[in-house]
């Protein structure tokens, strides 16, 4: 390959000055049984698929406070809308717009944050950019631990999602809400998941397929409270779940999961507890945290995954 055409197959995308990409691989390397990508040294493998586009690349961080990412296997997309889609997703994934700096000043006196963001300075808020994918996610992680959750993740994507090849390694792709949506429970009937779970992800698939629920019907409500009150009306999702999504994937700042054990757990540690606050004690602590709610329950979650 050529200078040129190495050139033509790396996308460099500008990074925030608040941005350590070793902060952020040490969030995406806490879990060895994550299926979505590889993660060798300092460089992320994984197919990002947007429409029918299927793109398998390689993402670092250059000298230039830059992301590079190296479209392989001639999977870099021909025409620049498709180019700018992988972009978008890129940095919407690494949150990459949005500006800490008051988030920063905040914590830094706050008596739960200070130690965080000390210890992980530069860590965005890493989402999940499909919506299908992150109302799968917390339906699955609902009253299990987290390693199991993962393990029916894997099953989940390893038996219904696409795959590409390369160097003897493989890479998923999350299944699509049109191929679930044809499904019936008895199709998930080896993966050790509950019927009910099985259940509410298709029936989510089936809402999505059917063009009831999608993204920017979300994101268009613009309104915190509209968007989790349709959310939660949706069969297998309550309070918890739709928190997570709009933390997640519709990125609304104010999103608390407020009932979550990983945050309950970590309040407990940094604030030197013997017994778990209340909800109570919680709102108290998260009083300062008005409308970065999200971020602040994202790096209190760091402290303890």
């Amino acid at each position: 390959m050529d200078e040129n055409q190495l050139n033509e197959n790396i996308m460099l995308i500008n990074l925030p000055s608040a941005f350590d990409f070793k902060a952020n691989l040490g969030y995406l390397m806490r879990e060895k049984n994550e299926c979505m990508f590889h993660i060798e040294g300092d460089t992320i493998t994984r197919v990002i698929a947007v429409g029918d586009i299927r793109s398998l690349v390689q993402i670092s961080a250059n000298d230039q406070n830059q992301l590079a990412v190296h479209f392989l296997k001639g999977t870099r997309p021909e025409e620049e809308r498709h180019r700018d889609l992988i972009k978008a997703y890129m940095k919407e994934w690494f949150d990459l717009d949005s500006d800490l700096t008051p988030f920063y000043e905040m914590a830094k006196n706050d008596p739960l944050l200070k130690k965080p963001i000390e210890d992980f300075y530069g860590l965005r808020h890493v989402g999940i950019p499909d919506l299908f994918e992150a109302l799968c996610w917390g339906v699955i992680g609902q009253q299990i631990n987290l390693t199991y959750a993962y393990t029916l993740k894997r099953r989940f994507v390893e038996k219904f999602g696409e795959a590409m090849e390369r160097d003897s390694k493989t890479y998923w792709m999350f299944p699509t809400f049109d191929k679930i949506a044809k499904l019936t429970t008895e199709d998930f009937a080896d993966m050790k998941m509950t019927v009910k779970k099985s259940e509410y992800i298709i029936g989510i698939a089936r809402l999505m397929a059917d063009g009831e629920l999608s993204k920017d019907l979300l994101m268009n409500m613009k309104d915190f409270k509209r968007a989790e009150k349709s959310l939660i009306k949706i069969r297998g999702i309550g309070p918890w779940t739709a928190n997570y999504v709009l933390m997640r994937c519709l990125r609304f700042p104010n999103a608390f999961p407020i009932d979550d054990i990983g945050l309950i757990n970590s309040i407990k540690t940094l604030a030197g507890m013997d017994r778990k606050p209340t909800k109570e004690e919680i709102t108290k602590y998260a009083a300062p945290w008005r409308n970065w709610e999200s971020y602040a329950t994202f790096y209190l979650w760091r402290v303890l995954y």
